[in-house]
C-alpha cells in the first residue's frame, strides 16, 4: 500500500471485519497504550463496527497525560525565576499545576515559548546567551533520541545556557506495571507504532513469555488498527501469545540503532512516577551526570504541595479502569476549553477524544 486512500479503503476495511468476525468467538479486552490510536480508533468508529465481544481500552498512551502534577509545578516554579526562557511542546502548555499552569503564568508575564522541536529550543537558547533556557522534556521513547540530540549539540556548540528538564518516560514497564496489577484483564496490547519504531519489537517479548498476553505493533491508519486487531484476536483464538508487527512498512525487530544509541550516550534509566499509576521501576529518563551542565535539575526550586483536582478521575481513565463518562466532571465541568485533568488537555488524552468523537 502506498497512498493514503489505500490505507482507508472501506472494501478492505469490510473485508478485516468479516475475517475478524468469522474467527471472534471469545470475550476480550484489547488495550492500546498509544494517544494517537486512541484518537484514530473513536474519529473513525471503529470501537462501533466491531463485534460486541471485543472491548478496546484506552491505556496510558498520553505522555502529557501520565505527567505528574509534581513534574508541572516544578516547571512553573522555574518559570518564575529571573532571566528564565521555558520552552515546551505546545500540549503541555494549558496542563493544570497544583494551583496553575504555564499558560496562565505566561498571561501573568512569565517568558514561555511553544516550540516545536528541541533544536527550536536550542536555537531559542543561542540567540539568548544572557538567558538561561529550560526545555520541559516529555515523551516517551519516540522524543527522547530528539531531546539527547539537542543535548548533544548543545555541548558541542557549547551552550552553556541550555537544560532540560527531563520527564522522559518508557513505555514497556508502564505496560507490565498494568499486568502486575490486575486492575483490568488484558488480553492483548494494541502496541505503539511511535515508539517502537525507535525501540524495535524485542523488549516487548517479555510480556508474551511471561504474562502470555498477545501483542501487536501497530500503525496509525484505520486499516493499520482492523489488521492489528484482526492478528491480535486470530492470536488469542488460537490459544497462542507473541509479539508481532502489523507495522511493518516502520518497525523492525531491532528497533533504531541510531537513535537507541544517542539515548544510552545521554540518559540513563530510572525509576520514575506516572501520573494514575504511581512509581514504576525503570521507566524513566534522567539525563547522565556526565551532561550534568544540561539538567535543569541543577536550578533550585521551591514547588508547592501537589494538589490533586477534586474528583478528578484522570488515573483511573489512563489505567482503563473506567472510561470518561464515568467521571462525574466529565463534559460538565471539566471540557477541553475549562480542563482539569490532563486527559482532557492533550489531543491525544483519552477524556479529549471521548468528548470530540464519542
Amino acid at each position: 500500500m502506498k497512498y493514503i486512500d489505500e490505507y482507508r479503503d472501506e472494501k478492505i476495511a469490510q473485508s478485516i471485519l468479516k475475517e475478524i468476525n468469522a474467527i471472534s468467538k471469545k470475550k476480550v479486552n484489547l488495550m492500546e497504550v498509544c494517544g494517537t490510536h486512541t484518537v484514530v480508533i473513536f474519529r473513525n468508529g471503529i470501537k462501533k463496527i466491531l463485534p460486541k465481544n471485543i472491548n478496546l481500552i484506552s491505556g496510558p498512551g498520553c505522555p502529557v497525560c501520565v505527567t505528574p502534577i509534581s513534574y508541572i509545578d516544578e516547571i512553573i516554579a522555574l518559570s518564575k525565576k529571573d532571566n528564565f526562557i521555558i520552552t515546551t511542546f505546545g500540549d503541555m502548555i494549558k496542563v493544570p499545576g497544583s494551583t496553575s499552569s504555564l499558560e496562565r503564568e505566561k498571561a501573568n508575564g512569565a517568558d514561555i515559548r511553544i516550540v516545536y522541536s528541541t533544536l527550536d529550543a536550542l536555537n531559542i537558547a543561542r540567540n539568548n546567551p544572557l538567558k538561561k533556557v529550560v526545555f520541559m522534556g516529555i515523551g516517551f521513547e519516540t522524543t527522547s533520541p530528539t531531546i539527547a540530540s539537542a543535548i548533544l549539540k548543545a555541548k558541542e556548540e557549547k551552550i552553556n545556557n541550555f537544560s532540560v528538564l527531563s520527564v522522559a518516560k518508557i513505555m514497556p514497564p508502564a505496560m507490565k506495571s498494568l499486568l502486575d496489577v490486575e486492575e483490568v484483564n488484558i488480553d492483548g496490547f494494541i502496541c505503539p507504532g511511535h515508539v517502537s519504531a525507535i525501540i524495535g519489537s524485542d523488549p516487548y517479548n517479555f510480556i508474551a513469555s511471561q504474562y502470555k498476553v498477545s501483542c501487536v505493533i501497530c500503525g496509525f491508519e484505520p486499516l493499520d488498527i482492523l489488521q492489528s486487531i484482526y492478528m491480535l484476536i486470530k492470536q488469542i483464538e488460537e490459544g497462542k501469545a507473541k509479539v508481532e508487527i502489523q507495522y511493518k512498512r516502520v518497525v523492525k525487530p531491532e528497533g533504531n540503532k541510531i537513535a537507541l544509541d544517542k539515548i544510552k550516550e545521554v540518559f540513563k534509566v530510572i525509576d520514575s512516577d506516572w501520573r494514575g499509576i504511581g512509581n514504576i521501576f525503570l521507566s524513566g529518563l534522567e539525563i547522565k551526570d556526565k551532561y550534568r551542565q544540561f539538567n535543569a535539575r541543577k536550578f533550585e526550586v521551591e514547588t508547592e504541595e501537589t494538589k490533586e483536582p477534586r474528583g478528578c478521575r484522570c488515573g483511573e481513565v489512563l489505567r482503563g479502569v473506567i472510561i470518561p463518562p464515568e467521571c462525574s466532571l466529565f463534559r460538565k465541568v471539566c471540557t477541553p476549553e475549562n480542563p482539569l485533568g490532563a486527559c482532557m488537555v492533550s489531543t491525544e488524552g483519552t477524556c479529549a477524544a471521548y468528548y470530540k468523537y464519542n
